[in-house]
This record gives structure tokens, sequence and C-alpha cells, in this order.
């Protein structure tokens, strides 16, 4: 799926780069040094992850008030809440908010734009590399100012793969194929392993365990650059509703023949 470049469209994507790179000082000013605690679905937050997100969401709702506007940080939990606005925002203002707490730097800023419930564009700070990484279907990806594409080598077995282990046990039989096939690399970080899949940094990711704010922005990135994304238990997107209590995704990505090799390994759930 590409997007036509509408000026609507294109007025949102210039927002949204201005709009994340406004928040990076208070990103850097608080790495590592602000207070966090444990929310009840075990994830951690902080002040700055709120903060973030009034931010973002203040600057651009002044700019674009018919849209909608979601981030795992504001949203009230009282129940799904249906998409219905052309334009969306899908905001996690710091994933990896447990490495930003404890000082380790692989972490981002993740402002995904939906049109109909399609990411059409994502805007990622990685804080590890200090990079802006920009791009959508039809747009491409760039990491920085330089363009960017997914490998799409032969898998072997030194290609590297992000992945976090399961914290279901239940989901362990569907990690061996990915262990005993690939080097591998967990960041702490859903944005950043896909992300790295759109820079060609990575050869591909899976993830068991992760949510559609992780994911909104770096799958605009990734299809931007060329590659593929799945949703092993269930289609995820268009997106129909914004939930705080939605079921964990379980998805691969990568270039075309990583993608292929990663689905076969992981199996149906």
């Amino acid at each position: 799926m590409t997007f036509t470049a509408s000026p609507e469209l294109l007025a949102r994507i210039e927002a949204a780069k201005k709009a994340v790179l406004a928040q990076t000082e208070l990103l850097s000013q608080h790495f590592g040094r602000a207070e966090s605690h444990w929310k009840k679905d075990g994830t951690r937050v902080t002040a700055i992850d709120i903060k973030i997100s009034e931010n973002i969401f203040r600057e651009l709702s002044a700019q674009f008030p018919v849209d909608q506007y979601f981030s795992e940080e504001l949203a009230e939990d009282n129940g799904p809440i249906a998409v219905t606005a052309r334009f969306a925002w899908v905001l996690d203002p710091i994933d990896g908010t447990n490495n930003f707490a404890l000082g380790i730097p692989h972490c981002a800023i993740s402002l995904g734009l939906l049109e109909a419930g399609q990411p059409a564009y994502g805007v990622v700070y990685d804080y590890s590399r200090k990079k802006l990484v920009t791009g959508g279907p039809g747009f491409g990806t760039k990491d920085g100012d330089n363009e960017v594409h997914v490998s799409n080598k032969e898998p072997h077995i030194e290609t590297l793969v992000g992945f976090h282990s399961p914290s279901n046990k239940a989901m362990v039989p569907y990690a061996e194929g990915i262990l005993s096939n690939f080097k591998i690399r967990g960041l702490g970080s859903a944005t950043l392993h896909l992300t790295y899949v759109a820079c060609g940094i990575i050869d591909g990711c899976v993830d068991y365990n992760v949510k559609i704010w992780d994911l909104a922005a770096a799958i605009a990135l990734c299809r931007g650059a060329g590659g593929e994304v799945t949703f092993i238990n269930g289609e995820q997107l268009p997106m129909k509703q914004f939930d705080l209590n939605m079921g964990r995704i379980f998805y691969v990505a990568g270039g075309p023949k990583m993608r292929a090799r990663l689905e076969a390994l992981s199996g149906k759930v």
C-alpha cells in the first residue's frame, strides 16, 4: 500500500518531524535520571513519557484539530476508542522506558501517522544514535539524511534478528526456530528493532509481546524501505480502534526473503 502525497498528508509529515525533534532535548536532559513507577501491565512509566506525549499532541492538535490522537500514556483505561478520523496519530513517547530510566541508551520517541487506519508515515527519534528516522510507503525511508532500504539477502546462520525472548513461557516453542537459526539482538525497544530493519542495520525482527503503539511508526518506516510486516496472531491493520487492553501482537518483519523465512519458522498460534 502506498499513499498519495496530498497537501493534507504532507503538512502533517512536516509537523510530525518538528514536533518530535522539539522533544529530543527533554529526553536527553532526563536520560537515566527520571523517576519511574510500574504500571499494572508490568511496564515502566516516567513523568517524561507523559510530558512528551502532552507536548507533542498539544503542538499537533493546534494545527490539526479534527485528527485523533492516541498515546499509551494519555489514554484513559475505559475501553476501546473507535478510529473515525481520516488521520490518526499513534505515539509511544519513549519506547524502551525501562532502558531510559536505567541509563541504557536504546530508547526512542515513536510517532506514527495513520490515514484510514493504515500507517502512512513514521517519525522515530533513535536516542542511541541521535538520529531521526522518517518515511513511509510511497515516500521511501531516511536514516537522518540518507535514504535506506531493508536487507533482502538470503537468510543464513550469521543473519541478525531483533528478538525479545517471550515472557509468556507458552510461547517458548515458537521461539526455538528463531534462536537456533540466527544471531539474536535484544535491545529492549521493539520500535528500534523494526526501525533497524528498515535501515538495513539488522535483517529481520520477531516479537511476541508488543502492542500497536510500539509498532505504528516503525511499520511505516519498514514498508517505506521495501520491507514486509506479517502479523502471526491476527491482522492488526487497518487500525479500527485504540484499546489499552488490546492483546499482545505476535509479528515478524524483514525484507521479502527474510520475512518469509521468519514466518515459516514461527509457525501459527
